[in-house]
C-alpha cells in the first residue's frame, strides 16, 4: 500500500529532514514524498534536490490548503496522506495502515495515524511520552527502544495528520479548502466535507504511531479564524462536530451515525441560533 505523502514545509529543514529520513528508514512500503517548500530560504530546495524528492514551492508562506492543493497534482498513488513536517515515523507505522485499509474493503475513510507527544494538551487520542520536544532533546534510540510498550487504543474523530484518505475521496471533497488559508480548522473542516460526502468510518489507528514535537512550524504563522469560520459555514461549532459527529479521541467502536437525538446537541444548536 504506497502512499502519496504530502507535506507542507515552511523554512524547517532540520526537522524536515529528519521526518523524510524517518520514513525511509521505518516504511515498509517504498512510498512518495512530495514536499511544498515555503519561501525555502534555508536550504531546503537544494537539499530535496540532492535527494530526487519532488516539491512544489512558493516565494512566501502560502500555508497547508493551497500547499497540499498544489502537492496533490504531482501525487501518484491510490492513497494520499498529508503528515507535518515535525513528525518522526516510527516502525511499523505504515504496515498497521495497510491492515486497516484491507480490513475495511472500500474507499470511503479517513484513517488517521497516533500521535506521541512529549505534552500534556488534554487530546484522549494523543500518547503523551517525552522523549525530547527539539532535535536537540531528541531521545530517539530511546524511543525506539520503548515506543510500542505504551499502551493506547484505536480512537474515533479521525482528522489529525498524519491523515491518509483515498484519491477518489480527495476528488469527491475538492482537497483541501483554501477558505481556511492559511489552515487553522482546515482539518476540521476536511473532515466535515468528508462526512458530507457520505463517510462514516474515522478511525485513529493505535498501532500506527509517530512522534510529534509539537508545533515547530504553526506556531510561527498569523492564523486565520478557523473557529468562526467553521462555525459559519456548518451552523456548529467545531467542538459540537468533534464530539457529537466524530466523537473524537473516544475509543472506536465503529461506523459513525452523527448527534441523533443527543439532547446536548440540539440545545446547543437551538442556543446558538436564537443567540446570533
Amino acid at each position: 500500500m504506497k502512499c502519496s505523502i504530502l507535506i507542507p514545509s515552511w523554512n524547517n529543514l532540520p526537522y524536515l529532514r529528519c521526518c523524510i529520513e524517518s520514513i525511509r528508514k521505518h516504511s515498509y512500503f517504498e512510498h512518495q514524498i512530495l514536499v511544498h517548500v515555503n519561501e525555502g530560504n534555508d536550504g531546503t530546495k537544494t537539499w530535496l534536490q540532492e535527494r530526487g524528492i519532488s516539491f512544489t514551492e512558493s516565494s512566501e508562506n502560502i500555508g497547508i490548503c493551497k500547499a497540499m492543493n498544489g502537492l496533490y497534482a504531482l501525487a501518484d498513488c491510490e492513497y494520499i496522506m498529508y503528515m507535518n513536517d515535525d513528525m518522526y515515523c516510527l516502525p511499523g507505522w505504515d504496515t498497521a495502515l495497510a491492515r486497516e485499509v484491507a480490513a475495511i474493503g472500500h474507499a470511503n475513510f479517513m484513517l488517521s495515524a497516533s500521535m506521541i507527544e512529549p505534552r500534556d494538551t488534554g487530546n484522549a487520542a494523543v500518547m503523551v511520552y517525552d522523549m525530547g520536544d527539539s532535535l536537540e532533546t531528541f531521545n530517539e534510540q530511546e524511543l525506539l527502544n520503548t515506543f510500542r510498550n505504551l499502551v493506547h487504543h484505536d480512537w474515533s474523530g479521525s482528522s489529525w495528520p498524519p491523515n491518509m484518505v483515498h484519491r477518489t475521496m480527495w476528488d469527491k471533497i475538492g482537497g483541501y479548502n483554501e477558505y481556511f488559508s492559511p489552515g487553522m480548522s482546515s482539518d476540521d473542516d476536511f473532515a466535515m466535507r468528508m462526512w458530507k460526502a457520505g463517510c462514516r468510518l474515522f478511525k485513529g489507528v493505535a498501532d500506527s504511531r509517530v512522534y510529534h514535537f509539537q508545533c515547530k512550524s504553526t506556531g510561527r504563522i498569523e492564523k486565520n479564524d478557523g473557529r468562526k469560520q467553521f462555525q459559519t459555514l456548518y451552523g456548529i461549532t467545531q467542538n459540537m462536530f468533534n464530539r457529537y459527529y466524530l466523537h473524537k479521541g473516544q475509543p472506536f467502536t465503529g461506523e459513525l451515525k452523527g448527534p441523533g437525538f443527543a439532547p446536548g446537541f440540539w440545545f446547543k444548536k437551538w442556543w446558538r441560533a436564537i443567540m446570533k
